[in-house]
């Protein structure tokens, strides 16, 4: 998919490393801080002309929840994989690129690891992940600063020695004492021989261009593989199921179980048909849940939820797609689909 590159990410207010009011400086941190940011390239606008082009692929890997589809929507400037509060939001492979300048970063986002069920649906999720860290050129191990879970510890046990690392300690604006995060790192060090440590927020765009300036030096020296203006590999169709899946999950919270997916039964193009028209996107979709109870909070008292589920999902879609939408949604019970290994791959996982 090709689409207008968007705005920066409004940059955070609080300083990467700014003390906490009344909180004295720790000199470790600010060190530590320094020597991440000391020698990382300035990258070059887009579009500067270059004798040698780096091209190279970046796996995002990490458990679920740690924000690792909102760094790639913010790595590569405008939204390619949906986000929520719920565990287990990406479920596919999904690639996004960014251009700057002689560098063009291919970012490959993917589930977060399972650890607590061994159905047929999350046993599908970890080969995309353990498949997507095989054969890259760089690894982002994305962790929530200043914690390391057991699962934490079984995604990095998937890595290998030959890949260099970086430790993503993300979600740092939601620590509260940042001199707690200097010792914490130090205990990393001992658990990986991490190439580089970036404590940074997503949400803050100077520390995602600073990431961006850590991750240049390991792509290859060779010729780009996709066209300057190009975001993702995904198709349309795709972007319609994922984006119909997040209205999901936000707006039934935990209501409703992780298994429930989205299959599209329609996708049809018709060009504008006089000038200064928008093309239309005909969409049929099926919501599939696996009980009779999950249908009808789907749906909603009166049909409410499932109208605003697709009217939000429209609306996002035709910014996106640059197009008019026509969505129609349905709701389908199949009890156990998780668990069946041919009914997960006819819903489209690997």
């Amino acid at each position: 998919m090709t689409a207008p590159k968007s705005k920066s990410a409004k940059s955070a207010k609080s300083e990467l490393s700014g003390a906490q009011p009344n909180e004295p400086t720790q000199p470790d941190l600010d060190t530590m801080l320094e020597g991440l940011l000391k020698g990382v390239p300035r990258l070059a606008a887009p579009g500067t002309p270059s004798e040698e082009q780096r091209w190279g692929l970046v796996a995002i890997v990490g458990k679920p929840n740690v924000g690792k589809s909102t760094l790639l929507n913010a790595l590569v400037g405008q939204k390619i994989s949906i986000t929520s509060r719920k565990a287990q939001t990406t479920r596919h492979r999904i690639t996004g690129m960014r251009t700057e300048g002689a560098n063009q970063f291919v970012f490959v986002d993917t589930p977060g690891f399972q650890t607590l069920h061994g159905n047929a649906l999350n046993k599908s999720l970890n080969k995309t992940v353990v498949g997507a860290v095989a054969d890259v050129d760089l690894i982002l191990l994305v962790v929530e600063a200043g914690s390391f879970t057991p699962a934490d510890a079984r995604v990095l046990s998937l890595l290998g020695k030959d890949i260099p690392v970086l430790l993503i300690a993300n979600k740092l604006d939601n620590v509260h004492r940042r001199g707690d995060i200097a010792p914490w790192l130090q205990e990393m060090q001992a658990k990986h021989p991490f190439t580089e440590f970036v404590p940074m927020s997503a949400k803050n765009a100077k520390d995602v261009e600073r990431l961006l300036g850590l991750c240049a030096p390991y792509l290859p020296k060779q010729a780009w593989w996709y066209s300057e203006d190009e975001l993702t590999d995904r198709s349309e169709k795709f972007l319609a199921s994922e984006l119909v899946r997040e209205k999901l999950f936000r707006l039934t919270g935990d209501e409703l179980p992780y298994t429930s997916t989205v299959v599209i039964d329609k996708f049809e193009e018709e060009p504008p048909q006089r000038k200064g028209q928008k093309r239309l996107l005909r969409i049929a979709a099926t919501i599939v849940v696996e009980r009779d109870g999950h249908k009808a909070m789907v749906i909603g008292d009166k049909g409410e939820r499932i109208k605003r589920i697709g009217m939000e999902t429209r609306v996002e879609l035709e910014k996106l797609a640059d197009a008019k939408v026509f969505l129609e949604l349905w709701v389908k019970v199949r009890s156990g689909w998780a668990d069946d290994e041919a009914r997960v791959r006819s819903f489209g996982y690997e």
